[in-house]
């Protein structure tokens, strides 16, 4: 492992476990964001670029937005002060253990750990992008059609709600 790949690991890692214990939903969303972004930097540390730059469109640049846009439409100014602590957080971090020991154990017995690895494939972003653009362009356009229309709807839906409540 190298220094980069450890810097890396750990900014997501922090990022992720600072988005699980914080109460503000907005500083969550924000280190969310961060761990997205670290997730994005190791892919492509790793040679991954197509899953990387996606993880970064995707991810980073819509997910993170639209939830952070949600919160602040739909945010009521009060706010509880439960605790952050479920009653059976016990429970479920033993559940949580075991299943991590479980696919620890299948990762490590199963046949591709045991083997060689496979020659590393040359998939550029290139190549993607052509077919992208080429053969699977129709689908792409209704994809991007779905996506605005759905967010129209919850932008509809949040301004119906915000008037009901005043």
């Amino acid at each position: 492992m190298t220094a980069t790949f450890l810097i890396l690991a750990a900014i997501t890692v922090a990022g992720t476990l600072v988005a699980m214990t914080m109460r503000n939903l907005i500083h969550c969303v924000l280190a969310l964001t961060l761990g997205f972004a670290g997730l994005a930097a190791l892919y492509l540390q790793l040679g991954a670029q197509f899953v990387g730059l996606t993880q970064v469109l995707v991810y980073v640049g819509a997910v993170a937005i639209l939830a952070v846009f949600v919160i602040m439409m739909t945010q009521h100014p009060t706010q509880t002060n439960e605790s952050i602590v479920s009653a059976s957080w016990i429970a479920g971090g033993l559940v949580a253990a075991v299943v991590f020991a479980v696919l620890g154990w299948a990762i490590v017995s199963s046949s591709i750990a045991q083997g060689m690895l496979p020659s590393r494939a040359e998939a550029t972003v290139q190549p993607i992008g052509d077919a992208l653009m080429h053969k699977y362009v129709l689908p792409l356009e209704i994809m991007g059609l779905l996506l605005t229309a759905a967010l129209i709807g919850a932008v509809v839906v949040a301004m119906q709600e915000k008037r009901r409540a005043a």
